[in-house]
């Protein structure tokens, strides 16, 4: 059975933490920035079906990926590079991911809009 009150709850919860990290990281304000455009280019285009599954997609791998990022940033911090010599790395792997889900996210918004914006701008 479903505990509506409990499920809320939970809402309120992973409210309150993209709150938080929005409000704190800036390339978390970046990343949704740019998405807001992919947005916007994708109603300006008439995209199709296929095409928003592929961009939702990746829009969400980016900000999943940064914001899985500054909690694991949030923990290893607590361990402090004078603990443990991996922190540092830790976090580059990390932001490494980040890049990843970034670049594969520009390939998929060059792959879906360069069509777009080619026939947008041979028509001047």
């Amino acid at each position: 059975m479903i505990r509506v009150r409990r499920l809320f709850k939970s809402f309120s919860y992973a409210a309150k933490g993209l709150h938080k990290t929005f409000k704190e990281e800036q390339n978390l304000r970046i990343q949704t920035a740019l998405s807001l455009i992919a947005f916007l280019l994708g109603i300006y285009f008439q995209i199709s079906m296929e095409q928003w599954a592929e961009i939702v997609t990746v829009i969400c791998l980016v900000l999943f990926a940064e914001i899985a990022n500054s909690a694991v940033e949030r923990i290893t911090d607590v361990l402090k590079p004078r603990i443990n010599s991996y922190v540092k790395e830790i976090k580059d792997i990390m932001a490494a991911a980040v890049l990843l889900a970034s670049i594969a996210a520009t390939v998929v918004g060059l792959l879906v809009f360069l069509p777009y914006l080619y026939k947008f701008f041979g028509q001047f």
